[in-house]
């Protein structure tokens, strides 16, 4: 309590402190710099901090700038002579005083400007301070702050590298490649992900450390990624000395590796540990709080994109198992033809798709071969990919033309409980005549690699993709008939072989043309090549190749069968069977009896069609023996017998069955059980031999 009667309390004699006394206490000297006779005064501790001594100072401003470098004097002088003429009311300047000993001091000078009624400066009044430890205390909060960035500039890094990880080798190439592991200050990693129990290694860390054993290990194990997962608490080795003593199991195996200390820490993704990381170093030791704190910040992002990738793996897995189970298990071996068949999956995202080929066994000695492409990318695609591949082989097993394999395909698929469409290609072979009947849905055109290595495009006239001819009522798929010569090779794929990066379709097309003419002969080693091609310029869609390569002999020479299913009403598959039979004609030898084999053919598929109630199947084969022959059969499922009649002078019919007569070298019927079969042989020439530089059968006959 302070006693109010006994008068106010006694105050020290200099008090109140005089400006240079209270600014001396605290470091700073004071100046008066009167401008109208440029008298400048420096206070004890101003000369002191300017380094000049009393008896050399003779109060001008020109001494002092001699103890400024020429740059701090020239800076100094332009601040002091702004603030002069701008009408300013002060002026702060950090500028360096050369020493007597030669080093640089940083000093601070701040002055207050004083103006007569006019406004005209007539004095400046101030301090001046050492700001050597200022400035190095403000250095050190930037190297901190600029610290505190590079760490933040690290976590950030490392995370945006992680997002784009989707397994668990791409969270790896992340860490190494993003220069986190260098920002760190860390040589190498290793890194282990649980699984019931067990720790399965999955980044070793640097050459030669792995310890054999190491590979599998248990969570109640001695070692330091067992001890954080039981744990769940990060270990920080701070020595080498440090490592020997806490894991002497696992020293010995590594102590040549000059590792000074190293840092395990547990990564924990939705509460529950999926593994451990650990980061090696060579030239530190001990962390501070800030590294602690860094590296905890770190291996949550590192946990979360490791929790992604081992789902995505996960998934990719089930859904390429998938995928596999849905396409033929195997590939029936073809005489008369090399075939060779791939399937490149997809490397984004689940990313399997509908991509499918198959190769079906056709009755004559005919085979189907189908290139596909389900829209979409998951496990859907490859669900409809596979029943759409049992429902076309069925069709085509049954014996339909291509085309109607087509569209009963199609209407199948848009029936089928999906939104999805789908694109294809089928084509019929016989490869005793090379003669192929080919229909495409939306698909890619196929290519033709020729004998002499040339690769061409082959433009199909096609159809809408599945599913959308059926919905748009337009299921007439036009047929192309091509001739393959031995040696050729019929190329069908997917769209995923011509979409490359930074290309057009076009240009894709172009690429794979050449590559190809310039790849080897053998079916099997250039499948395996364009796979390896998509893989290296970085393909992202799936793939599928299916390769057919005629061999060299023509085996239709000394035998062969070609057979046509031709419907009622069906005007296409009559227009193919007619090409059948001239392909026929062509590939076996038989161009001196082509104007007669053909109309006779013509007149029995009439018959047939006409006068019965069902389809009819055509068939052209050639019987070896002491003479050559082309036997032509029509067979149809009515049970009436055909006969020769007297059609007179006037009459417009019945004159077909003549037409046989007179034209064949032998005609006939057979009763076929529930139909019959009206059969014509021709003699052809043993020596004939086909004309191989003839244009493709659809060339050459339209």
């Amino acid at each position: 309590m302070v006693d109010r009667e006994a008068g106010p309390p006694s105050l020290p004699d200099d008090w109140p402190a005089k400006p240079e006394l209270s600014l001396s206490l605290n470091g700073m000297g004071c100046f008066d710099w009167d401008l109208d006779s440029g008298l400048l005064h420096l206070d004890r501790v101003a000369l002191e901090i300017l380094d000049l001594r009393a008896d050399e100072y003779d109060g001008t401003p020109d001494k002092i700038l001699e103890r400024l470098p020429s740059g701090e004097r020239t800076r100094l002088n332009a601040v002091i002579g702004e603030a002069l003429s701008n009408g300013s009311e002060g002026y702060g300047a950090y500028f360096r005083v050369r020493r007597r000993n030669g080093t640089l001091r940083w000093t601070h000078s701040q002055g207050s400007v004083h103006r007569d009624r006019a406004g005209r400066p007539s004095r400046l009044i101030g301090i001046v301070r050492d700001a050597t430890q200022e400035l190095a205390d403000s250095m050190a909060r930037l190297e901190l702050d600029e610290e505190g960035r590079r760490r933040t500039s690290v976590v950030e890094g490392a995370t945006a590298a992680l997002a784009h990880a989707r397994t668990v080798q791409d969270v790896i190439d992340a860490l190494k490649e993003s220069d986190g592991l260098e920002h760190l200050g860390a040589s190498s990693m290793v890194m282990g992900l649980l699984d019931s129990g067990r720790i399965h290694l999955v980044a070793e860390g640097p050459a030669g450390s792995f310890v054999p054993g190491t590979r599998v290990t248990r969570v109640d194990e001695e070692y330091p990624m067992s001890e954080v997962i039981r744990t769940l608490t990060p270990r920080f080795i701070e020595s080498a000395e440090d490592f020997a003593a806490s894991y002497p199991g696992l020293w010995p195996h590594i102590s040549h590796l000059g590792i000074t200390s190293a840092a395990y820490l547990p990564l924990i993704a939705q509460g529950r540990p999926i593994g451990a990381i650990g980061l090696i170093y060579r030239d530190k030791i001990g962390f501070t709080t800030e590294d602690r704190n860094l590296l905890v910040a770190l291996v949550s992002g590192i946990a979360q994109s490791l929790q992604r990738a081992v789902l995505f793996e996960q998934e990719h897995d089930l859904a390429e198992g998938l995928q596999q189970a849905m396409l033929p298990r195997r590939i029936p071996a073809v005489a008369g033809a090399e075939i060779a068949v791939r399937y490149r999956s997809a490397r984004l995202g689940t990313d399997i798709g509908g991509d499918w080929y198959d190769v079906i066994p056709l009755p004559g000695g005919r085979v189907g071969a189908v290139i596909g492409d389900v829209q979409g990318h998951d496990t859907d695609a490859a669900v409809v990919m596979g029943q759409l591949r049992i429902v076309l082989r069925a069709y085509a097993a049954e014996g339909h033309t291509p085309a109607t394999v087509m569209a009963r395909a199609s209407v199948f698929l848009h029936e089928l409980d999906t939104d999805r469409f789908a694109t294809c290609i089928y084509a019929e072979a016989d490869l005793a005549t090379g003669v192929i009947r080919l229909v495409r849905a939306g698909h890619v055109d196929p290519m033709i690699r020729d004998t002499d290595g040339s690769c061409r495009r082959l433009p199909a006239e096609g159809g809408l993709p599945l599913g959308l001819s059926a919905e748009f009522g337009r299921l007439d798929y036009p047929v192309n008939t091509v001739e393959l010569d031995p040696g050729q090779m019929l190329v069908l794929y997917t769209d995923g072989l011509v979409e490359m990066p930074g290309s057009d379709l076009d240009e894709g097309m172009q690429k794979l043309s050449g590559m190809i003419a310039d790849g080897p002969r053998d079916p099997q080693e250039l499948a395996d090549l364009l796979c390896a091609a998509v893989d290296e310029w970085g393909g992202e869609d799936d793939v599928a190749v299916l390769l057919m390569r005629r061999r060299g002999a023509y085996a239709g020479r000394t035998g062969g069968r070609l057979q046509q299913h031709v419907g009622q009403n069906e005007f296409e598959a009559l227009s193919s069977a007619r090409h059948m039979v001239r392909a026929a004609v062509r590939a076996w030898g038989a161009q001196d009896r082509s104007d007669d084999i053909e109309l006779v053919a013509d007149e029995l598929m009439t018959n047939a069609l006409t006068h019965t109630d069902g389809d009819a199947i055509v068939t052209v084969r050639v019987l070896s023996g002491a003479e050559r022959r082309l036997r032509l059969e029509v067979e149809d499922r009515s049970s009436a017998l055909p006969r020769i009649r007297d059609a007179g002078e006037t009459g417009v019919s019945g004159r077909g069955l003549v037409l046989v007569d007179v034209l064949s070298d032998e005609w006939g019927v057979e009763s076929r059980g529930s139909g019959k079969c009206v059969w014509a042989e021709f003699v052809i020439s043993s020596r004939a031999e086909p004309d191989d530089s003839a244009d493709s059968l659809a060339e050459r006959y339209g």
